[in-house]
């Protein structure tokens, strides 16, 4: 089957599903197929709910010239959307890395379109199904298009990359993420890094923040470089507010003093603003409307959220969570003025071999700076020694929490996602 009989349909009917429950008419459905499903069994019917085609690798009962017959349903979507980026010269922006890829896609996204036709991923779809999907959701009138990369192993990032084929990349940093598949810290950046690869080899253009010492040396062979942060940054960006948002001051000679009040929670958040300030400069969209796209953008899905719950304050950021990132969010609540803190914190997933210790550390930051009030939910925390309250899920934490519930306090939810600890806003 050639590729371009099927990009031809999808001019005309450009949206993909992957999902039969979800397909609606005039949609081309891809028959994904793993270890507990097989949407070839729901072809047929697709076609009769009226999809506009169907791909599919296992023959079914109809045959049409809107059927497609292929080696392999996944390959085929992503070889489709390298076909539909080779149709555009525009810039494609990658970004990726252990902590802050999604908060840095949406303030990126957010500056950019104030000026630009901007399309970026929805919500997480950053794999090997969602990398493709997001490339085939770009419209032809697209001015800039962002794709956020997520990954677990080694030639993960590469192969998003010849498929994305970026102009411009990101790395926010590389923290401990997936370490069980990526093989400790450095073979984190070894698999984050094939990012800066691509751009080097292709003669793009990196976002590098030159805070990191070692993003200095996995940049190093890249020709064209935006810094961000200090000493080599264009501006200068100050935290002078966090209680319990954040808000920077920004210093340049050509925007003077600025300041920037966000709707996010947590100071780890400034090199996300930095970043998404330092590429609207570099694409020459001005202070001012840098500054406005970022104070109007209001965070979701659990990350970084500041909810009132009568008198408690809750920082949501339970979308994820690893050692760095864990680290942060305890932090930056500690360092909140006041004695009524509150710490509900899940399990972090996927850290192999050590993940006692790094749930060990965990308990002993909280020890160290004597907080009480601390619930764990899960996983490795069953393991460590401590002196809080433990439950084995996020269910029986929210029941016991309906119960004790804290007043006037300000109170952290984060785990990671298979924890689900958004759960225990239940109890509020």
């Amino acid at each position: 089957m050639e590729i371009e009989k099927l990009y031809e349909l999808y001019k005309k009917f450009p949206r993909v599903q992957t999902d039969s429950r979800k397909l609606a008419a005039g949609e081309i459905f891809f028959a994904l197929k793993g270890p507990h499903f097989n949407g070839n069994r729901f072809a047929a019917a697709a076609i009769e709910n009226g999809a506009a085609g169907v791909v599919i690798d296992e023959p079914i009962e109809i045959e049409g010239e809107n059927i497609f017959l292929v080696n392999d349903v996944l390959q085929c979507l992503q070889q489709l959307a390298l076909h539909h980026r080779n149709q555009f010269q525009i810039p494609f922006l990658a970004i990726t890395g252990s902590n802050g890829k999604t908060t840095t896609k949406e303030l990126v996204h957010a500056v950019l379109s104030s000026r630009y036709k901007t399309y970026t991923t929805k919500g997480n779809l950053n794999n090997h199904i969602g990398v493709p999907l997001t490339l085939l959701s770009i419209g032809m009138d697209a001015e800039m298009a962002i794709i956020e990369m997520g990954a677990n192993h080694q030639k993960e990032i590469a192969s998003y990359c010849e498929i994305a084929r970026p102009t411009h990349g990101i790395i926010t940093n590389c923290g401990k993420a997936h370490m069980e598949g990526f093989g400790g810290v450095e073979g984190i950046r070894k698999g984050k890094g094939e990012l800066f690869d691509f751009i080097s080899i292709h003669k793009g253009t990196a976002f590098v923040n030159c805070e990191l010492e070692y993003l200095l040396g996995m940049s190093k062979s890249i020709a064209n470089i935006v810094w961000y942060g200090q000493p080599k940054g264009n501006f200068k960006s100050t935290v002078f507010q966090n209680e319990p948002l954040l808000a920077l001051e920004i210093e340049n000679p050509n925007w003077g003093k600025q300041r920037i009040f966000t709707r996010l929670a947590g100071a780890y958040n400034k090199p996300n603003i930095d970043v998404a300030i330092a590429v609207g400069d570099y694409f020459k969209i001005d202070f001012g409307t840098i500054r406005n796209a970022i104070e109007a953008y209001i965070p979701d899905n659990a990350r970084s959220q500041l909810i009132q719950k009568d008198s408690n304050t809750i920082i949501l950021d339970a979308y994820n969570a690893n050692p760095n990132s864990m680290h942060a969010a305890i932090d930056n609540l500690i360092k909140q003025p006041g004695h009524g803190k509150v710490f509900l914190l899940g399990a972090m997933m996927e850290l192999g071999e050590d993940s006692i210790k790094e749930h060990q550390e965990i308990i002993d930051l909280l020890v160290f700076h004597k907080m009480k009030q601390v619930v764990l939910v899960g996983g490795d925390f069953e393991k460590t020694s401590h002196p809080f309250r433990f439950f084995k899920t996020s269910d029986e934490a929210c029941e016991w929490l309906k119960k004790n519930l804290p007043s006037h306090a300000m109170v952290l939810i984060k785990g990671s996602r298979s924890i689900k600890m958004e759960k225990l806003l239940e109890a509020f």
